[in-house]
């Protein structure tokens, strides 16, 4: 990992220490991912529901309500439990335009304790290619402390 996201961590596991709550662990990180990168214009949390993802806690523009499942970058990362890293989102098929400024995106699936995926940790920005390899590693280190910090 590299210096941002160990500070990101570090902050994290200080904010979520004795507290489970979902709404306050999901707003306070969803604000300080916001703030620790740069380059970014939606920061936040999609909550699955039913085969659904419905908006969570996140820092930035207006969004999309409620996203199914296996449609556009969270509904895939959601349908296949798998990191999405889209440099151009105007080349992934399906995408989903929530903010029109919005260039590129990494989606983390989020999990329970038995492994199940219970939402997704979605970054936008306006910036084309803005995600890498190091920020997919770093991202899900942070998903991992999210996970453990929340009664799901």
């Amino acid at each position: 990992m590299n210096t941002v996201y160990d500070a990101l961590a570090a902050q994290l596991k200080g904010l979520f220490l004795g507290e489970r709550n979902k709404i306050a662990n999901l707003a306070n990180a969803a604000a300080a991912i916001f703030h620790a990168l740069s380059d970014v214009n939606w920061a936040g949390f999609y909550l699955a529901e039913n085969r659904e993802l419905v908006l969570g806690c996140f820092q930035g523009n207006v969004a999309c309500i409620r996203i199914l499942f296996g449609r556009g970058v969270c509904g895939t990362a959601a349908e296949t439990n798998t990191t999405q890293l889209v440099a151009d989102v105007s080349e992934f098929k399906g995408h989903i335009a929530c903010d029109a400024r919005s260039r590129s995106e990494i989606v983390v699936p989020l999990h329970n304790s038995s492994g199940e995926v219970v939402g997704v940790l979605d970054i936008d920005s306006a910036k084309l290619a803005r995600f890498t390899e190091e920020d997919k590693t770093g991202l899900e280190s942070i998903a991992k402390i999210i996970e453990s910090a929340i009664d799901w």
